[in-house]
């Protein structure tokens, strides 16, 4: 199959290394400097190039802020046939798009992202196909998933800003409150700096990716929860209730438990 992929990024750059030795691969960057580290696929800075390679399938991995505008920019380029694909970890905007823009489409998130994962060992890592798409386009990611042996679930555009909202904007805003009050720390404990880590590594990401998993419309009622436990959890350790702490405990470790029996 001939695959375009958008954007020669972290994650454009994952899907080259992954697919460039089974299909005939090409990407289309305009930054010429990232495609120094691209191999075994073609390499493209016009748009021509896109018309002449007449790609089966695309595959948008350019910045959530340049989603939409990387498909408008290439589509006029494509053949009426060509499935065009995304993976962004919102969706905001998508389902409508998609409506309207006269070609096949998939969506998808693989949810392990570059920043923590291990991308040689993806077995505990899960990704989402949405349910509203082309058949042929989500068995084609369904079987590209499974060979790395992701967990695989399948929703509708809603369903996935739902469970965005909670997984990833939950650990989001926690980890800001935690940078935001944070200081330096001559001798850090272990648990400071795993915490530090995780705030390095989501800190790094894309500004725009950041505010828009924080808009998404679901958003504001997880971080209502976040609110209303800190306020439960401060009036404990005001009282020094040490009972109250107890149950408090008791509730917070049969929540880890579940979520880790879900997830074996």
């Amino acid at each position: 199959m001939r695959i375009l992929v958008l954007g020669a990024g972290k994650m454009g750059s994952f899907f080259l290394d992954l697919l460039s030795f089974d299909h005939e691969t090409a990407v289309y960057e305009k930054n010429a400097q990232r495609l120094r580290f691209t191999y075994n696929t073609l390499r493209f800075t016009t748009l021509e190039e896109i018309a002449e390679f007449k790609p089966e399938l695309v595959i948008n991995a350019a910045t959530v802020k340049y989603t939409l505008a990387a498909f408008d920019e290439v589509i006029p380029y494509l053949p009426d046939d060509c499935i065009i694909s995304d993976i962004a970890s919102v969706k905001t905007g998508l389902k409508e798009f998609y409506s309207n823009c006269g070609h096949r489409y998939v969506s998808t998130h693989p949810m392990f992202g570059p920043t923590f994962a291990n991308l040689n060992q993806l077995s505990q890592e899960n990704a989402i196909i949405i349910n509203e798409g082309d058949y042929m386009g989500r068995i084609f990611f369904k079987d590209l998933y499974q060979k790395l042996g992701l967990n695989i679930y399948e929703y509708s555009f809603e369903e996935h800003d739902r469970t965005v909202a909670y997984s990833l904007s939950i650990p989001f805003v926690s980890t800001f409150v935690f940078a935001a009050v944070m200081k330096h720390q001559d001798a850090p404990g272990t648990t400071f700096k795993r915490h530090l880590n995780i705030a390095k590594g989501v800190l790094s990401e894309d500004d725009f990716l950041l505010q828009e998993i924080l808009f998404n419309p679901y958003t504001s009622g997880q971080v209502e929860k976040i609110r209303t436990e800190l306020k439960e959890l401060l009036d404990i350790i005001d009282r020094k209730d040490a009972e109250g702490m107890k149950t408090y405990l008791n509730k917070i470790r049969n929540n880890v438990k579940r979520d880790i029996d879900l997830l074996k």
